[in-house]
């Protein structure tokens, strides 16, 4: 596909999905929505592991307040439902592991499209908004369900209320994300946790994310049922023969994955 408003490289298994508008600090258009969602399905194709990252200063400002016209004109229950929906899912649901490179500021609907991801790892000068209130607005984007479940209902109340800035700092503090680095070292350690991931057994960690995220509506014995049919299926691969043999041999594993 011609992407007009990201681009995407595929490289040694690591997909680089990179927001492309930095004359708009990434903001999302209808385009730039529809085009994140078909390069994530094309990357699980081939890749095993995808990186979503900002071009320029921002990893994304949020919605495009221009991109429809007036606000008055705008219908935001059907873009929510038939544009934003398709576009997360296909972050949240891509069966390859996920990294949100957050380079920068990442406001409103750009702070939520980095959650979608399954590890973000953000430069320490980046900052995250829950920016909604300030128009009259709720968080949307799945803000209200990764914000209360990273961070805890009364920070996340705090956030979508106040709409403070949440320094890179305070987010990993927080729980909200993975880790803030230092911005000196930001690209190095993004690339070596993508190249990590990329070499790993993605058989494994496709039932990593199905485990851990259907723990919240599991009690114990049911969560314990769901660990043994995957340990049961990931005890059957070749990847755990590999890995054993490789512990053995004192030497790096050589995984296959899917």
């Amino acid at each position: 596909m011609d992407y007009q408003t990201i681009t995407l490289d595929i490289t040694d298994g690591v997909a680089v999905l990179q927001l492309n508008r930095a004359d708009k600090y990434n903001a999302l258009n209808t385009q730039m929505r529809a085009e994140i969602a078909v390069a994530a399905q094309e990357a699980a194709k081939t890749a095993r592991v995808l990186v979503l990252t900002g071009a320029g200063k921002a990893f994304c400002s949020g919605q495009d307040l221009s991109d429809r016209g007036t606000a008055a004109n705008v219908d935001l229950e059907r873009t929510l439902r038939d544009e934003y929906m398709p576009m997360l899912k296909a972050i949240y649901d891509c069966p390859i592991p996920t990294i949100c490179a957050v380079n920068g500021p990442a406001a409103g609907a750009g702070a939520n499209l980095a959650l979608a991801a399954d590890v973000v790892i953000a430069t320490e000068s980046a900052y995250f908004m829950q920016a909604f209130t300030r128009i009259g607005l709720i968080p949307d984007a799945g803000g209200t369900y990764w914000m209360t479940r990273n961070m805890g209902s009364a920070k996340a109340m705090g956030a979508a209320l106040f709409a403070d800035k949440i320094s890179a700092k305070q987010a990993d503090d927080w729980g909200l994300i993975w880790e803030a680095v230092p911005d000196a070292e930001f690209e190095a350690v993004w690339k070596a946790r993508a190249a990590h991931l990329a070499n790993g057994p993605t058989l494994a960690y496709s039932h990593v994310k199905a485990a851990i995220r259907g723990s919240w509506d599991n009690t114990l014995e049911a969560q314990l049922g769901v660990e043994g049919r995957s340990q049961g299926t990931c005890g059957q691969s070749r990847d755990f023969k590999e890995g054993v043999l490789a512990f053995l041999e004192k030497r790096t594993p050589k995984y296959e994955g899917r």
